[in-house]
Parts: C-alpha cells; structure tokens; sequence
C-alpha cells in the first residue's frame, strides 16, 4: 500500500483560502494575517486617511471652504470659511470633508472620477507639509498589523527646488542647466531634504513608541523613500527636480529611487513625455547606481488620444531606464504589446499592481485589467496599494481583489509577497537564486525559510545584505502564519 501523502503547511493554507474563496469576511480576515512583504508604489500623502488630516487642520487651525472643501490658512469666516475645527462637532460638515479628501461614495457626475481622486490632494494639501512624521507613524502602524515587511514610500521633500530653478535660465542644454543649478545652492536643498526626512522618522519613533516596552508593531517596519519628480511642471522645474532626486538618492541611503509622479493623462505631461525620459536617460548616465520606477502606462481608451497609450511603457523602460513600471494598465494598447511583455519579463522588469487605483481613477477592473496577461507571460508582478486613503482601501482589500476579481491561489499570492522583496530597491545579495520557481540561495539551503536559527554561512549573507535580511523576515512570518493551519 503506498504511504500516505503529507500535506505541507503551505498546501493547507491554500486549502483553507479555497474553502473560504466566496466568504468575503473570512477570506479577508485569512489575507489580513497573511504577510504580504512589501508595498512597493505607496505615496506616504496619499496613504493618509481624510480624518487624520482633519484632525490635524484642526490642530493647525486651518479653515475649510464650504464651497469647495479646501482647507485655506486663517483667518476664518464662520459662515464661508469656517476653523476646520468645527467639523469635529459638526457631522454634517465633517462627512462633507471625509466625501472630499477621499474617494468614499464618490458617484461619477458632473465631475469624473480621476478628476476627484487628483483634485482631493489640492483640497488637503495646505496639511501635508508639517506633519510627515506622523503620516509615517499612521502607514508603518497600517502596514505593520496586516503583516507587512517593507514600504517605499513616494515623497515630496525636494520643494525649495521648485523656486531654485527659476533663477536659472533655461535652455533645453542639460549640462547648462544642471551646473547653474549647482551653483545656485541645489546642493543645500538636497541637505534640507535630508534633514527634513531625520525630523519625520524622529517624530515617527515618538509617535509609535519606538524603544519602549508599549512599542507600536510598525517601529518593526522597514522604511525606504522615493524621491518624487512632479513631471506636471515646465520643463526647468521637472529638470531641477529629477537632478534633485537623483543626487539625494545618491547621497543619502534611506531614499533608494526617483520616480516621475503626477496624472500622465494631463497636458505637460504628454506633451514633455518624450522630454522627461531624456532627463533620466541623461541622469542615469551621471549617477547609473540610482534605481529607477516610473509612472507609466496609467491610462486608459478615451481618457487621452489613442497615440499617447502606444509607448509610455515601452519608453520608460527603453530610454527611461525603469526597472519598474508603476500601474501599466494599458500594456495591451502599446505598439506590439505581447512583444513588451516578453522584454519585461527578459529584463526582469516589474509591474506595481495597484488593482483598487486602476478601478476608482481609471474603471479598469476585473477582465479588463493586464493582470493575468503579465502573468502570462512572465512579468513580474506585485500588488501595491498607491494612495490607500485616497482610495479608502489598504493591502489586505488590494490582496483581496486578487482573489475574488482575478482567482488567485495562495502561491499564487505568496509569490507575489516574495516578489515585492526580490525587486525592492534595497542593498545586498537576495535570499533566492531563482524565482521561477523561487529557489533558496546555497548559504541558506540548509536552514529552511526562516529557520530561528540560521547556519553561519546563512548568518553572514544575512548581516551583509538588508534585501535578505527582510526577505528572511517575511520567510520566518510565512511560516509561522502557516503553522496555524
């Protein structure tokens, strides 16, 4: 008589997620434990949900427009401009505020769904520049009880640029532009960034307790940056801004990655696309160990002419230099789409997969997404949440819209938490030698995934290289998450 099959611990979670597959609430309650590894395309504004920022105008006595819902520096007007302190007794106009910083019950009308999404930052935005500390405590906290390991984080800490490059005259010369800007003080920027970013994390400490007895999970996190180019702007301004990126990312090793932001369906930015990926090609050329992501293909049929759906990806990664796509939902609308996709899957170049984005900004949702198509063809794929406050949603939900919207299995989706560590811009040797199927490096064969004890050799790739150590972390997290079943 043959032995009875063993089932492994993965086989049975994956039992369990199947027999829970059209159980919403105890599907999400089995993904909210699962870990998920890293949210790679997360922009720490947009992460923040409408309350806090309400809570935190009030505290900073701002006024809110009853008109528009913007938030306006004082003085107030009780009837027009009322302190955004009043909507914490008013629930009328707190509901009004929530409904205009986010996407909650937003019903397509007169003003469109991007339209809303992109307008809720301007609505806000007076808030957002003294309180990064504590928008970093709320998303490591989020992202450390859903059993994340790893967040890059978009932010925009490189402002005082924007003024600097009006000092210098542009000429479409790169060379020109970036040696006056360097003698205009740009280097000084940079050292504010810098300083700016040590004053979050000090406050993010402060916030989750870190180093106390009562510490917040989150303190756990590991935390790295993405600088921010605002492509939205003449050319001087994104000119100043890339050349900023790139030499912060240089310099300081908590921001890993420059990465142009800003709707791509707007005006400058499809007109200065061809424009914008010179800039990174140029500045790849001066600083080739700054990685780069880039914004790219988060368009759709009729929101711009069918000409602009044809390269953008293609481009960002040919000329641009991306070694990651953010969104690339029209992949299938690119000159040769399947020919793409087999180069991104040759060149290991993945797609940030932000499934609730793409429905709420784009409409694109279930057989209309690219989803199954870059898994069909190699692409490496993981899912990434963009702008969780916004958007009124988190990584457990995105993870959840896998499985109702597309099928994903359980190794489906750990795959997909193996592959957010495997491309995070982080330093050092990986835990792998392969990912297809995903094959432990020799030093660390013998120990098991996350083994509580690793051998000395598994030891010392782990002391030498941060991606390991928090691919390790996630492999040890697995474990003990399918021991439960």
């Amino acid at each position: 008589m043959a032995a009875a099959q063993v089932d492994t611990a993965e086989q049975r979670a994956a039992r369990y997620l199947e027999s829970v597959r059209h159980e919403p609430l105890l599907l999400h309650a089995f993904l909210y434990d699962m870990p998920k590894g890293g949210d790679l395309h997360n922009h720490l504004v947009g992460a923040v949900y409408a309350e806090s920022f309400i809570q935190y105008a009030a505290d900073d006595g701002l006024c809110v427009d009853r008109h528009n819902m913007a938030l306006d520096p004082p003085p107030c007007e009780p009837k027009t401009r009322p302190p955004a302190r009043a909507a914490l007794d008013d629930p009328v106009l707190y509901r009004q505020m929530v409904d205009a910083f986010s996407m909650r019950d937003f019903q397509p009308g007169a003003e469109s769904a991007h339209a809303h999404f992109f307008d809720s930052f301007l609505k806000f935005l007076p808030v957002t520049q003294g309180h990064q500390g504590d928008f970093l405590a709320e998303v490591a906290s989020r992202a450390a009880a859903q059993n994340e390991q790893y967040l890059e984080l978009m932010v925009e800490v490189l402002w005082p640029v924007m003024d600097l490059s009006k000092s210098i005259t542009w000429t479409g010369d790169f060379d020109r532009a970036r040696e006056a800007l360097l003698a205009a003080g740009l280097n000084d920027a940079v050292a504010a960034a810098r300083r700016t970013l040590d004053e979050a994390e000090s406050r993010m400490r402060a916030r989750l307790r870190c180093g106390t007895p009562t510490a917040d999970p989150g303190c756990r996190i590991t935390i790295r940056y993405i600088s921010t180019v605002l492509r939205g702007f003449p050319p001087p301004q994104v000119f100043a801004l890339t050349l900023a990126g790139f030499e912060l990312a240089s310099r300081d090793p908590r921001v890993v990655s420059v990465d142009p932001v800003m709707p791509e369906h707007d005006y400058i930015p499809r007109r200065d696309f061809s424009l914008h990926m010179k800039m990174f090609s140029y500045m790849h050329e001066l600083y080739p160990k700054v990685r780069v992501t880039m914004h790219a293909g988060e368009l759709a049929p009729g929101l711009v002419p069918p000409e602009d759906l044809r390269s953008h990806i293609r481009d960002s990664i040919e000329i641009g230099h991306a070694e990651r796509i953010g969104h690339g939902v029209d992949v299938m609308y690119e000159s040769d789409p399947l020919g793409l996709m087999r180069e991104m899957a040759e060149r290991k170049v993945m797609v940030e997969i932000c499934l609730t984005s793409n429905d709420v900004i784009l409409g694109v949702r279930g057989a209309r997404h690219p989803l199954p198509l870059y898994m069909k063809y190699g692409v490496p794929v993981a899912l990434a949440t963009d702008d969780e406050g916004v958007s009124r949603s988190d990584m457990t939900r995105e993870y959840q819209r896998a499985v109702e919207e597309f099928g994903l299995t359980y190794p489906q989706l750990k795959t997909m938490a193996r592959t957010s560590l495997e491309h995070a811009f982080l330093p050092g040797g990986s835990l792998w030698t392969g990912t297809a199927p995903f094959k432990m490096t020799a030093a660390c064969t013998a120990d098991g995934p996350g083994a509580a004890e690793p051998s000395s050799a598994c030891r010392r790739l782990l002391q030498s290289s941060e991606r390991a150590r928090v691919q390790w972390e996630l492999e040890a997290a697995l474990v003990r998450f399918e021991k439960a079943f």
